[in-house]
């Protein structure tokens, strides 16, 4: 982690790594700490508690993964075939843990129900997202949730099985959902 980095900066960028990897509840302040090279009293300064640490990592997760998530969309094409390809990309990451926000609402909801709330917002981004790229129809944001959902269970079939198995699903999802009679009024 580079000094130059404000303190802020350095402990919420040692947070996003930790609790993505080993998760939220696994991962204790004191590591955060160590892992930002901050002082205790430094980070008590920027987070009061950890579940102000918590809320600021799940904000800074969702500004990063739609940022890559609509950029990767648009290197694929930035049409309704770039969705399997763009999520090819992230499954294979080697340091793919699933959702992080899925991870944290099994972890943390029932006891930091903002969890929650928060998810509800990023998979409603997400829907936006892939609504983005659909073919215009009046269907259009019901396909998008549609799609939203498979692509959730994508991302869990990956955490338990493979990533083609996952892909391979979606993308028969992805074809039915378009293919589906009506889909393009």
């Amino acid at each position: 982690m580079s000094p130059a980095l404000p303190a802020r900066d350095r402990i919420l960028l040692a947070a996003h790594d930790l609790f993505y990897r080993d998760g939220v509840r696994a991962t204790g302040i004191d590591r955060v700490i160590a892992a930002s090279g901050v002082a205790k009293l430094t980070f008590y300064r920027h987070f009061p508690s950890k579940n102000d640490l918590i809320l600021a990592y799940l904000d800074y997760r969702h500004q990063r993964w739609l940022a890559w998530f609509a950029d990767a969309l648009a290197r694929h094409g930035g049409n309704a075939a770039a969705i399997v390809p763009a999520i090819h990309e992230w499954l294979a990451d080697p340091d793919f843990r699933g959702c992080a926000f899925l991870n944290s609402v099994g972890e943390l909801a029932g006891v930091l129900p903002e969890v929650r709330d928060i998810t509800r917002a990023h998979k409603a981004e997400v829907a936006a997202a892939l609504a983005a790229v659909l073919p215009a129809s009046r269907r259009r944001t019901r396909q998008a949730a549609a799609l939203a959902l498979a692509l959730d269970g994508a991302i869990l079939r990956a955490q338990f099985d493979t990533a083609d198995a996952a892909l391979h699903t979606l993308d028969e999802i992805v074809e039915a959902v378009l293919a589906r009679p009506g889909a393009g009024r």
